[in-house]
């Protein structure tokens, strides 16, 4: 299991077709089949393997919020971050990875991240904490 970008993403950036703070940026949660294929472009290419409806969560996910892109200085990284993404009260779901996705015309993949493991959450909140660095930092 890996986690990674996705290439179309890649171009997307660098041609100026997605815009990280502006646009709306959707999370999915995967269940153990999915793997992550940096060649993936669309949602429509991973989509079997979302946990499907919960109590809480819906199919294909939520929007991400608080997203914020920062300007590194000197060597330092400019990262992308945004809140915490929370799933609750009362959920109770199992997934191993998070999609993200660019909610827009055609719905493009942005990463794959692998939790290393199943993550279960049984009548409670389920909260993906992002890493301070970014989730995604360019150095």
């Amino acid at each position: 299991m890996a986690s990674g970008i996705y290439n179309r993403f890649k171009a997307n950036l660098m041609n100026k077709v997605v815009d990280l703070e502006a646009d709306a940026i959707r999370v999915m949660l995967m269940t153990v089949s999915h793997s992550f294929n940096a060649d993936h472009n669309l949602l429509s290419e991973v989509v079997a393997n979302d946990i499907g409806a919960k109590v809480v969560y819906v199919a294909t996910g939520s929007a991400l919020g608080g997203k914020a892109v920062t300007q590194g200085t000197g060597a330092g990284a400019t990262k992308w971050t945004a809140t915490n993404h929370a799933y609750g009260p009362a959920e109770t779901l199992t997934c191993y990875h998070a999609v993200l996705w660019w909610d827009g015309a055609t719905d493009e993949l942005v990463c794959s991240i692998d939790f290393g493991g199943a993550q279960t959450c049984t009548n409670g909140t389920f909260t993906i904490q992002w890493d301070a660095a970014g989730i995604i930092t360019l150095t």
